[in-house]
Protein backbone atom coordinates (compact mmCIF):
# COMPACT_ATOMS: atom_id res chain seq x y z
CA UNK A 1 0.00 0.00 0.00
CA UNK A 2 1.13 3.95 -0.36
CA UNK A 3 2.61 4.87 2.62
CA UNK A 4 5.88 2.70 2.24
CA UNK A 5 9.58 3.43 1.64
CA UNK A 6 10.94 4.82 -1.37
CA UNK A 7 8.12 6.51 -2.62
CA UNK A 8 7.12 4.97 -5.81
CA UNK A 9 6.33 6.37 -9.26
CA UNK A 10 4.73 3.75 -11.78
CA UNK A 11 4.40 5.21 -15.31
CA UNK A 12 1.79 3.49 -17.40
CA UNK A 13 1.19 3.67 -21.45
CA UNK A 14 -0.16 1.00 -23.65
CA UNK A 15 2.06 -1.26 -24.70
CA UNK A 16 5.04 -0.38 -22.25
CA UNK A 17 7.52 -0.22 -25.09
CA UNK A 18 8.04 3.45 -25.81
CA UNK A 19 6.68 6.52 -23.54
CA UNK A 20 6.45 4.72 -20.00
CA UNK A 21 10.29 3.31 -20.14
CA UNK A 22 11.50 6.31 -21.25
CA UNK A 23 9.59 8.12 -18.52
CA UNK A 24 10.52 5.48 -15.74
CA UNK A 25 14.12 5.39 -17.34
CA UNK A 26 14.23 9.72 -17.41
CA UNK A 27 12.91 10.06 -14.22
CA UNK A 28 15.54 7.30 -11.96
CA UNK A 29 18.23 9.61 -13.36
CA UNK A 30 17.16 12.84 -12.68
CA UNK A 31 16.21 11.70 -9.20
CA UNK A 32 20.12 10.23 -9.17
CA UNK A 33 21.30 13.84 -10.30
CA UNK A 34 19.15 15.64 -7.74
CA UNK A 35 21.36 13.25 -5.38
CA UNK A 36 19.08 10.48 -4.42
CA UNK A 37 18.36 6.86 -5.68
CA UNK A 38 15.99 3.83 -6.21
CA UNK A 39 16.23 3.10 -2.74
CA UNK A 40 14.53 6.59 -2.59
CA UNK A 41 12.53 7.12 -5.06
CA UNK A 42 11.59 3.83 -7.32
CA UNK A 43 10.88 4.52 -10.92
CA UNK A 44 8.96 1.72 -12.35
CA UNK A 45 6.28 0.96 -15.68
CA UNK A 46 3.73 -1.39 -17.34
CA UNK A 47 1.47 -1.02 -19.98
CA UNK A 48 -2.67 -1.28 -20.01
CA UNK A 49 -2.09 -3.97 -22.42
CA UNK A 50 -0.02 -7.04 -22.72
CA UNK A 51 0.83 -7.58 -25.98
CA UNK A 52 4.49 -7.04 -25.75
CA UNK A 53 5.08 -8.76 -22.26
CA UNK A 54 8.83 -9.75 -22.33
CA UNK A 55 9.81 -7.04 -24.64
CA UNK A 56 12.64 -5.17 -24.37
CA UNK A 57 12.58 -0.59 -24.44
CA UNK A 58 11.63 0.05 -28.32
CA UNK A 59 15.06 0.84 -29.97
CA UNK A 60 14.39 4.33 -30.51
CA UNK A 61 12.89 4.97 -26.72
CA UNK A 62 16.43 3.40 -25.85
CA UNK A 63 18.49 5.74 -27.88
CA UNK A 64 16.47 8.48 -26.17
CA UNK A 65 17.19 7.58 -22.73
CA UNK A 66 20.71 6.70 -23.36
CA UNK A 67 21.18 10.14 -25.47
CA UNK A 68 20.03 12.11 -22.23
CA UNK A 69 22.74 10.27 -19.88
CA UNK A 70 19.79 7.20 -18.40
CA UNK A 71 20.15 3.74 -18.63
CA UNK A 72 17.75 1.35 -21.30
CA UNK A 73 19.16 -1.93 -19.94
CA UNK A 74 17.42 -4.85 -18.07
CA UNK A 75 13.97 -3.31 -19.11
CA UNK A 76 11.07 -6.28 -19.73
CA UNK A 77 7.95 -4.98 -20.90
CA UNK A 78 4.72 -6.23 -18.28
CA UNK A 79 0.95 -5.71 -18.53
CA UNK A 80 -0.68 -3.32 -15.56
CA UNK A 81 -1.59 -5.21 -12.86
CA UNK A 82 -3.91 -4.17 -10.12
CA UNK A 83 -1.18 -4.94 -7.55
CA UNK A 84 0.84 -2.53 -9.13
CA UNK A 85 -1.74 0.62 -8.89
CA UNK A 86 -2.25 -0.63 -5.16
CA UNK A 87 1.66 -0.25 -4.11
CA UNK A 88 2.12 3.01 -6.21
CA UNK A 89 2.16 6.53 -4.54
CA UNK A 90 1.82 8.79 -7.72
CA UNK A 91 0.71 7.06 -11.32
CA UNK A 92 1.98 9.14 -14.24
CA UNK A 93 0.00 8.03 -17.71
CA UNK A 94 0.72 9.06 -21.05
CA UNK A 95 -2.98 9.75 -21.59
CA UNK A 96 -5.77 10.45 -20.48
CA UNK A 97 -7.67 7.18 -21.61
CA UNK A 98 -4.71 5.59 -19.57
CA UNK A 99 -5.63 7.28 -16.61
CA UNK A 100 -9.58 6.14 -17.02
CA UNK A 101 -8.29 2.85 -17.02
CA UNK A 102 -6.45 3.16 -14.16
CA UNK A 103 -9.15 4.39 -12.09
CA UNK A 104 -11.73 1.92 -13.04
CA UNK A 105 -9.52 -0.78 -12.11
CA UNK A 106 -8.66 0.73 -8.82
CA UNK A 107 -10.88 3.87 -8.23
CA UNK A 108 -9.31 4.33 -4.87
CA UNK A 109 -6.14 5.47 -6.57
CA UNK A 110 -7.40 8.77 -8.46
CA UNK A 111 -6.48 10.95 -6.16
CA UNK A 112 -3.00 9.95 -7.13
CA UNK A 113 -3.42 9.33 -10.67
CA UNK A 114 -2.43 11.72 -13.46
CA UNK A 115 -1.74 12.26 -17.06
CA UNK A 116 2.05 12.72 -16.82
CA UNK A 117 1.98 16.23 -18.49
CA UNK A 118 -0.91 17.27 -16.21
CA UNK A 119 1.14 16.57 -13.60
CA UNK A 120 4.06 18.63 -15.11
CA UNK A 121 1.29 21.73 -15.46
CA UNK A 122 -0.01 21.58 -11.99
CA UNK A 123 3.32 20.91 -10.08
CA UNK A 124 4.39 24.69 -11.57
CA UNK A 125 1.53 25.99 -9.27
CA UNK A 126 2.08 24.16 -5.92
CA UNK A 127 4.02 26.19 -3.08
CA UNK A 128 6.77 23.95 -2.69
CA UNK A 129 7.70 26.10 0.31
CA UNK A 130 4.73 24.52 2.49
CA UNK A 131 5.22 20.54 2.00
CA UNK A 132 7.63 19.09 4.65
CA UNK A 133 11.42 19.79 4.11
CA UNK A 134 13.55 17.01 2.41
CA UNK A 135 16.50 16.10 3.77
CA UNK A 136 16.68 12.89 1.01
CA UNK A 137 16.48 10.28 3.34
CA UNK A 138 14.02 7.87 2.09
CA UNK A 139 11.26 8.70 5.02
CA UNK A 140 11.66 12.43 4.10
CA UNK A 141 10.80 11.71 1.12
CA UNK A 142 8.06 9.53 1.37
CA UNK A 143 6.59 12.30 3.02
CA UNK A 144 7.00 15.17 1.12
CA UNK A 145 6.07 12.58 -1.91
CA UNK A 146 2.91 12.11 -0.20
CA UNK A 147 1.99 15.90 1.08
CA UNK A 148 3.18 16.71 -3.07
CA UNK A 149 0.86 14.20 -4.68
CA UNK A 150 -2.39 15.65 -2.37
CA UNK A 151 -1.04 19.52 -3.33
CA UNK A 152 -1.26 18.74 -6.90
CA UNK A 153 -4.38 16.75 -6.72
CA UNK A 154 -5.96 19.96 -4.57
CA UNK A 155 -4.74 22.52 -7.57
CA UNK A 156 -6.22 20.08 -9.81
CA UNK A 157 -9.73 20.17 -8.22
CA UNK A 158 -12.50 18.76 -10.32
CA UNK A 159 -10.95 19.90 -13.48
CA UNK A 160 -10.21 17.39 -16.43
CA UNK A 161 -6.72 16.95 -18.54
CA UNK A 162 -6.29 19.32 -21.17
CA UNK A 163 -5.89 17.47 -24.38
CA UNK A 164 -2.02 18.48 -24.46
CA UNK A 165 -1.66 16.96 -21.63
CA UNK A 166 -1.18 13.75 -23.36
CA UNK A 167 2.01 12.18 -24.61
CA UNK A 168 1.98 11.43 -28.43
CA UNK A 169 2.22 7.60 -29.35
CA UNK A 170 5.34 7.48 -30.91
CA UNK A 171 5.75 3.81 -32.24
CA UNK A 172 6.58 3.31 -35.46
CA UNK A 173 7.73 7.13 -36.08
CA UNK A 174 11.17 8.51 -36.60
CA UNK A 175 13.45 9.60 -34.16
CA UNK A 176 12.40 13.10 -34.65
CA UNK A 177 9.15 11.94 -32.93
CA UNK A 178 10.86 10.42 -29.57
CA UNK A 179 13.09 13.52 -29.55
CA UNK A 180 10.12 15.22 -28.94
CA UNK A 181 8.00 13.02 -26.60
CA UNK A 182 11.22 12.24 -24.02
CA UNK A 183 11.66 16.14 -24.08
CA UNK A 184 8.04 16.88 -23.00
CA UNK A 185 8.50 13.61 -20.56
CA UNK A 186 11.63 15.44 -19.48
CA UNK A 187 9.57 18.54 -18.65
CA UNK A 188 7.80 16.67 -16.20
CA UNK A 189 10.53 14.49 -14.29
CA UNK A 190 13.36 16.78 -13.59
CA UNK A 191 11.16 19.30 -11.89
CA UNK A 192 9.05 16.36 -10.18
CA UNK A 193 12.85 14.76 -8.71
CA UNK A 194 14.15 18.39 -7.78
CA UNK A 195 10.72 18.99 -5.53
CA UNK A 196 10.96 15.23 -4.09
CA UNK A 197 14.41 15.19 -3.15
CA UNK A 198 16.22 19.08 -3.02
CA UNK A 199 13.18 21.36 -2.13
CA UNK A 200 13.48 22.87 -5.25
CA UNK A 201 10.78 24.77 -7.59
CA UNK A 202 10.44 23.61 -11.42
CA UNK A 203 12.33 26.70 -12.42
CA UNK A 204 15.05 25.73 -9.90
CA UNK A 205 14.59 28.23 -7.81
CA UNK A 206 15.16 27.09 -3.89
CA UNK A 207 11.88 27.46 -1.68
CA UNK A 208 12.96 25.81 1.60
CA UNK A 209 14.10 27.72 4.10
Amino acid sequence: MPGLTPFTVLHVCMGNICRSPMAERLLAHAVRESGGSDDVVHSHSAGTGGWHEGEEMNPPAARQVKARGADPGDFSARKLRAEHIDAADLILTATADQSEYVTALRPDAAGRTFVLGEFGRLLGEVDLGALPASDGSAEAVQVRGEALVEAVDAVRGEANPLREDDLDDPWGRGDQTFSRVADEIEATVRPLAAALLTGEAADGTGVDA
